[in-house]
């Protein structure tokens, strides 16, 4: 996470809704063997994480036991120096990303099926809620098979930590020529989380 203090995320439920939202991470495990990553769909669910992968998935026998790290990102976008009013400035990167630690454990095989169902379900009802898609369309016994193929993982946060980078520490004409910028740009999203995080009259 950055380190300047100004760009950090202190409120946990607020990072955890976030990783709920985004619903895709970059999954991270070590093991004598070495470094291993997995992106993967993610379920937030009682302050854990639940994620499964491809059973032959290099990473599958490497997370039960482990300790994981799971990266989710949001907005981003580049902004270029010569948007600021101010002279000897540098161009950066806006973005907003949530880190979680923690012990892995391996899922029951009911504990599996929940996931499945209950990501299809919030999926299905932000992408297709007129005609959502569940297992029942599917022939008898395929779901079972597939599923089979497959693994799943809880990791319960040992830490979370957040960064908010939207210029928020600019004041003045920088931040109303940070947002002037990011709006020529067609970055309505940038603009947007700047508001979210700069008070009125800043």
């Amino acid at each position: 996470m950055h380190p300047n203090a100004a760009f950090h995320w202190e409120d946990q439920r607020a990072m955890l809704d976030f990783v709920g939202r985004q619903s895709f991470a970059h999954i991270f495990t070590a093991s004598e063997a070495g470094l291993f990553v997995v992106h993967a769909p993610v379920l937030v669910r009682e302050g854990r994480v639940w994620f499964h992968v491809a059973r032959r998935n290099r990473i599958a026998e490497r997370v039960d036991g482990h300790r994981a790290l799971i990266s989710v990102t949001g907005r981003d976008s580049y902004h270029s120096a010569n948007w600021y009013a101010s002279a000897n400035q540098v161009p950066t990167w806006h973005y907003e990303a949530v880190e979680i630690e923690g012990p892995a454990r391996r899922l029951s095989d009911e504990e599996l099926v929940e996931l499945l169902d209950r990501l299809s379900e919030e999926m299905e009802g932000r992408h297709s809620p007129e005609m959502p898609w569940t297992r029942g369309k599917m022939e008898p016994g395929r779901f079972e098979a597939m599923t089979r193929a497959i693994v799943g993982f809880e990791v319960e946060p040992s830490a979370i930590r957040g960064t908010r980078k939207f210029n928020q520490h600019k004041t003045g004409e920088d931040l109303a020529a940070t947002i002037e910028g990011q709006r020529l740009a067609g970055r309505e999203d940038i603009v947007t989380a700047i508001e979210e995080l700069v008070p009125r009259g800043k």
